[in-house]
């Protein structure tokens, strides 16, 4: 067993990798199509073929993929693939849509819609966490809850293609243990704004759980390689990551696990944020 969370349960069997998606993924479908695309070679671990979404008891999928390997959670800070995680995301973002035209219409990137279900499970369990920061999480999360992540969440400008639920845990190599690293995951994949992307590790820098050297290590190559280095990004990504940081502070609330120091360091990141402007 690679994973058991309520999104997914992560089995591997020799090189092969089975994922029992949640029964509301009901576009994985689509989403595994793109996986397979040629034009996704190389950004995108493709499924092992056929690409088909296998279906389960309970209206759940399975589906299959090779095994990678994942990054080390112990590899020092200075060794950490920053460079190759940000022209990955480069690449998917600067994907032109129309080279999947033949696949049809493309869903929505998820990564709004994560952050406004992350209030909704909190609302849930009224019992956890203070209420100070209760209440700074609703402040930051309620706009997205109340529309369920729409229109607050939609790309300024034209959507491209995202992976919605970007972090170092998303890369593997592969063929393994030394071949070129590959984005996995494609649950939450589909057009939206970039922004969303960095927004996850542009929350763990803000929190100060992130060194400024390797967000900027992540930061300026992402930018050198889709032409914007020099430009400020927090204008487009400021939003986004105060979405994540409250995000990431309601999962710890309601995980049911003691407070450590990444969740009490979100926690404390939204009470300041919800006293800004």
């Amino acid at each position: 067993m690679l994973a058991d969370r309520p999104d997914g349960l992560v089995l591997r069997a020799g090189d092969t990798v089975l994922k029992a998606h949640a029964a509301r993924a009901g576009d994985i479908g689509i989403r595994l199509a793109v996986a397979a695309h040629p034009a996704l070679a190389g950004i995108l671990l493709p499924p092992l073929p056929p690409a088909v979404a296998h279906p389960l008891p309970g209206g759940r999928v399975a589906t299959r993929w090779p095994y990678g390997a994942p990054l080390d959670h112990r590899t020092p800070g200075p060794e950490v693939p920053w460079e190759a995680a940000a022209a990955l995301l480069a690449r998917l973002h600067t994907l032109d849509p129309a080279r999947l035209a033949d696949l049809g219409p493309l869903p929505a990137a998820r990564g709004p819609a994560r952050a406004a279900e992350a209030l909704r499970r909190l609302r849930a369990v009224p019992e956890a966490g203070h209420p100070e920061v209760r209440r700074a999480i609703e402040r930051i999360l309620g706009p997205l809850a109340q529309d369920r992540g729409g229109d607050r969440g939609q790309a300024r400008g034209r959507p491209v293609l995202c992976h919605g639920d970007f972090h170092l845990g998303q890369l593997v190599r592969h063929p393994r243990p030394e071949g070129p690293w590959h984005l996995i995951d494609v649950d939450d994949l589909g057009l939206g704004d970039p922004a969303w992307d960095l927004a996850r590790p542009a929350a763990w820098y803000a929190a100060g759980l992130l060194p400024a050297a390797e967000w900027d290590r992540l930061l300026s190559a992402y930018q050198s390689a889709t032409g914007t280095l020099g430009e400020d990004p927090w204008p487009r990504l400021d939003g986004p990551a105060r979405a994540l940081t409250a995000q990431l502070a309601a999962r710890a609330l309601v995980s049911g696990r003691p407070p450590d120091e990444a969740g009490q360091a979100f926690a404390d990141a939204c009470v300041r944020i919800a006293g800004l402007p």
